[in-house]
């Protein structure tokens, strides 16, 4: 399997995953223009891409998948809460009732020789979900927006060949920051984002000789540098005698086409 991030963080997230067969979207939070000029960039057809598939509600997780969706006849799958909202609050416009598809964290989704499979995950909306993307021989976990880790999470994450997780905030920078103290709280709570050193501790105990490599993900511009999420994930790898490939992901710049 490849896998190609587009772009992540506050502004927009999208991430490019691809099987022999199959080609998928995780989450549009880009516009649909942007996100077309990036699967350019890796000689994509937005026409190839089979479905997206929604994290949250979250703006910078939906901007763009309505104009996707009609442009190209995509299917879009999300949680029957998550589309509730969506459409409640009419967030990405019309969307042909034909691509509004339900995912469930109890029944997998299989297209062709993809299976994708959503999990639960702590965030402060409705129903939010984190991916696990396995073809039969590898898998690859994805998880951002999440503020805490419980076994549940771990053991969904676990035996990935390669894995997208959030670096979200460093601790000192979210504290001496610019936000107001309630979004700072809410940022740090359990229903909010993993911090650097969580997602190291993170990594380091979903580490076994198949894993590839990490994306570091939904990397803050406020309150987060990629050089301190650099640095947590490798000391903390390091000290655990662990090697494996780090990747940055970046709101402007596409990340390496990545095989797992």
């Amino acid at each position: 399997m490849k896998l190609c991030n587009l772009s992540s963080g506050s502004n927009g997230n999208c991430t490019y995953i691809e099987a022999s067969k199959t080609s998928v979207l995780v989450d549009i939070g880009i516009s649909g223009k942007r996100a077309i000029e990036a699967l350019a960039e890796i000689n994509i057809s937005p026409f190839d891409i089979n479905a997206i598939f929604i994290t949250h509600e979250h703006l910078d997780h939906i901007k763009g998948a309505g104009i996707f969706s009609r442009k190209f006849n995509t299917p879009i799958y999300a949680t029957r809460k998550t589309w509730d909202i969506i459409l409640e609050k009419n967030l990405i416009g019309k969307v042909s009732s034909d691509n509004i598809k339900i995912v469930e964290r109890s029944n997998p989704v299989f297209m062709n020789e993809l299976t994708i499979k959503a999990f639960e995950i702590s965030h402060d909306a409705v129903d939010p979900v984190g991916y696990i993307f396995n073809n039969g021989e590898k898998k690859i976990g994805y998880l951002t927006d999440c503020g805490a880790v419980d076994k549940g999470i771990k053991n969904e994450l676990s035996n990935c060949d390669g894995i997208v997780l959030e670096f979200n905030h460093d601790p000192n920078m979210l504290q001496i920051g610019r936000y107001p103290y309630y979004l700072k709280r809410r940022i740090a709570s359990d229903i909010g984002h993993l911090s650097n050193d969580d997602a190291a501790n993170l990594l380091a105990h979903l580490y076994h000789k198949k894993l590839k490599w990490a994306v570091l993900a939904h990397i803050s511009n406020e309150n987060n540098i990629p050089e301190l999420a650099y640095l947590s994930a490798k000391n903390i790898l390091e000290s655990n005698n662990i090697n494996i490939k780090l990747y940055i992901a970046q709101q402007k710049k596409l990340s390496p086409i990545l095989i797992a």
